[in-house]
């Protein structure tokens, strides 16, 4: 297990950044300590797990930057007291693990370890998903609906008859989209569509 030196601190409480960065530098751990994620943004590390305060949509706002750099980081999110739901919801959006703050160092360490054990498999796939949801957001949702159409199997004239549209309009369509996805080939759309999770 590879050892964790270097945290990335994403929290508005100065207090509570000044006291998370004292208790990991006991255990030598390096904390790089931001106020909010638009000035991560701007000072992009190269390496290191994210330790992120989960307040409205912390971790997707997180995932959404990350796709923007084309880079993904392992991300626990910790708040005070959080609710089941609230933790799923970080987890669904993102995020490898969730702490309740406060929490000792050396359970920190642990969530951090356990973190960079994850981030292999989870953290690439993840990143896919987000670079092909930004891709197919860039869609009308009639190109979307042909998208859905393709990746289904459906022909020209079914996607037209389940549209109420014509065979040539479909096409149209079809061409727009593979053109805004970037897809020389309809079985790229169909891996964008997949990545992005929108068919199964």
């Amino acid at each position: 297990m590879e050892r964790i030196t270097n945290l990335i601190l994403i929290d508005a409480d100065m207090r509570r950044r000044a006291t998370i960065s004292h208790a990991l530098s006991a255990v030598h751990i390096h904390v790089e300590p931001f106020e909010t994620i638009a000035e991560l943004s701007g000072s992009w590390p190269r390496s290191g797990v994210v330790l992120v305060h989960d307040d409205a949509h912390a971790v997707g706002n997180l995932i959404e930057c990350m796709a923007d750099h084309g880079e993904w980081f392992p991300i626990i999110a910790f708040s005070e007291t959080p609710s089941a739901e609230r933790i799923v919801e970080a987890i669904l959006d993102g995020a490898i693990d969730y702490v309740a703050w406060p929490i000792a160092a050396d359970e920190l360490n642990g969530a951090l370890s356990r973190a960079v054990a994850r981030a292999e498999t989870v953290g690439s796939a993840k990143l896919r998903e987000v670079m092909a949801r930004a891709r197919i957001d860039r869609l009308t949702r009639r190109e979307r609906e042909v998208l859905s159409g393709v990746a289904s199997g459906l022909s020209n004239r079914l996607i037209g008859d389940k549209l109420s549209i014509s065979p040539r309009t479909v096409e149209i369509h079809r061409a727009n989209m593979l053109n805004k996805l970037g897809a020389n080939h309809t079985s790229d759309a169909i891996r964008i569509a997949i990545e992005a999770a929108l068919v199964n």
